[in-house]
Parts: structure tokens; C-alpha cells; sequence
């Protein structure tokens, strides 16, 4: 990593790209609301958009090595402050959603990320059926 000190930006970076390569397919609609989220949400601002392909590429890395989700899970609880746990849950569950089909492995990394957040089924039910409302056709 070309960084030491992670920010609260990483972390949730981390987490939608995470959300995204779960299934090993990392869609170019899911890199567009990655995009998109980091130059539009309020969690964002102050971000330096132009470091988004590094973080997304430190993160990729991780992974990749051994035992590398449990790391990055340990990485997201570790910088995030908790009052943005909530908000970690609900980007992966955004990214997860944009090609409205959620897969066996995005359930499991929602359940490990949810697990590792402590945070309570209500919430993350809730949150997850924000976006079945957001994403469903007509």
C-alpha cells in the first residue's frame, strides 16, 4: 500500500469493492456507482476522487492474498468509526444490488460484515429492503 494512515474513505471503499468482487465479477455498472456514490454522498465529502483506482486497487490486493477477506473485514471495523457501521452495511448492500440479483456469495460477505459490525438483523433487514425498493422494475 502506498498509504499508512487508512481513512474512514478507505474503509468504506474497501467495503464496496469488496461487495463488488465477492463474485468474482466486478462489473463496470458496479465500478460506476462506486463512482458515483464517492462524488455524491455526504460520507464522501472531502474525498479526493483521484485516488479512488489506488484504494480500489489496495484493497483488491488484500483480498487476493491469504486469508485476505478476513483481513479487510478486521481493516473496515478497526477504521470505521461505529457510527459508520450502518453506513458500510448499506453501501455493500448498494453495490450489491445495481445488477438486481444477489448471489450466494454477497449474502455470505453481508452476514460476515454484519457479523464482524455487530450489527443487529432489524437494521440490516431494513436497510436491505431500502434497496429492493430502490432497484425494483416496473
Amino acid at each position: 500500500m502506498s498509504r499508512t494512515e487508512l481513512t474512514h474513505y478507505d474503509a468504506l471503499i474497501y467495503v464496496m469493492v469488496m461487495a463488488s468482487a465477492v463474485d468474482s465479477a466486478m462489473s463496470d455498472t458496479e465500478m460506476a456507482r462506486i463512482g458515483h456514490i464517492t462524488r455524491s454522498l455526504p460520507v464522501f465529502e472531502g474525498f479526493d476522487e483521484d485516488s479512488l483506482t489506488q484504494i480500489a486497487h489496495d484493497c483488491a490486493e488484500i483480498v487476493s492474498g491469504q486469508e485476505g477477506m478476513d483481513i479487510v473485514l478486521e481493516i473496515i471495523r478497526d477504521t470505521l468509526p461505529k457510527k459508520l457501521y450502518d453506513t458500510a452495511y448499506a453501501l455493500a448492500v448498494e453495490i450489491m444490488s445495481v445488477d438486481q440479483v444477489i448471489r450466494t456469495e454477497e449474502i455470505r460477505l453481508l452476514q460476515l460484515l454484519r457479523d464482524r459490525l455487530q450489527l443487529d438483523k432489524l437494521t440490516c433487514a431494513a436497510i436491505e429492503r431500502g434497496a429492493i425498493a430502490r432497484y425494483r422494475a416496473a
